[in-house]
């Protein structure tokens, strides 16, 4: 398995805590957040990771390295901010395997995902999204599922129980992207959401722990919940 993983954020939400740290190596449970994720991916069999990272990367260059515990690691380096559609288009193109598995490096959801690649492949779909059911839709907006397929988004602000996207993807390398995008956009609001008809997502139901550290009090969640992960 090779995976992807978003780790170039500002983490202005969190600007008062991380004082000069890059948001994904903020320190949960007495290690930086990003090691977590980089665990998980070992435990799944990810042999391969592509960084994508641009705040502050050498910080993450030098924690990890080329090679973390028996993962290989690669780093596409933003030069300029390319916003997480930017970021996906860029990494994707040095991608080596035809099914890539992108996770944001601020996010952690409880998943199998050699599971999840076995399900996009037998869905034969282009592009597999997980999803989680949450109490209020309202932070992060919602997904309309029929079947097994994503036919739609709620907007964020809508208050009320949902599917919500869990941050993590399948997609193929050959994703047909849209030849008029910018340099810099983001990969859900510019792409996914305007596009979602006609790239017909697959949609994972994973039902463990799912928890976005992007604002202070999940950030403090994140020290007891994410301790035995």
């Amino acid at each position: 398995m090779e995976a992807i993983v978003l780790a170039g954020g500002f983490g202005t939400r969190l600007a008062s805590r991380l004082q000069g740290i890059p948001k994904p190596m903020a320190p949960v449970a007495g290690r930086p957040f990003l090691e977590i994720l980089m665990n998980q991916l070992r435990r799944s069999g990810c042999g391969h990771v592509l960084l994508s990272v641009g705040y502050l990367h050498q910080q993450i260059q030098d924690h990890f390295g080329k090679t973390w515990h028996g993962l290989r690691l690669d780093y596409v380096i933003e030069e300029t901010p390319l916003g997480t559609g930017g970021a996906v288009r860029a990494a994707l193109a040095q991608a080596t395997e035809e099914a890539v598995l992108v996770l944001n490096g601020d996010t952690f959801l409880q998943a199998d995902y050699a599971a999840m690649l076995a399900f996009h492949n037998a869905e034969a779909a282009g592009m597999t999204m997980a999803v989680t059911h949450h109490s209020d839709i309202a932070r992060y907006g919602g997904v309309l599922i029929e079947g097994k397929r994503i036919v739609g988004y709620q907007e964020k602000g809508r208050s009320g129980a949902g599917w919500i996207n869990a941050g993590a993807y399948i997609l193929e390398k050959g994703l047909p992207w849209l030849k008029n995008l910018p340099e810099r956009f983001s990969f859900e609001t510019d792409f996914l959401a305007p596009e979602v008809s006609r790239l017909a997502p697959a949609a994972y139901h994973v039902d463990g722990f799912f928890l976005d550290i992007g604002v202070p009090e999940d950030l403090d969640r994140a020290q007891t919940e994410l301790a035995e992960f």
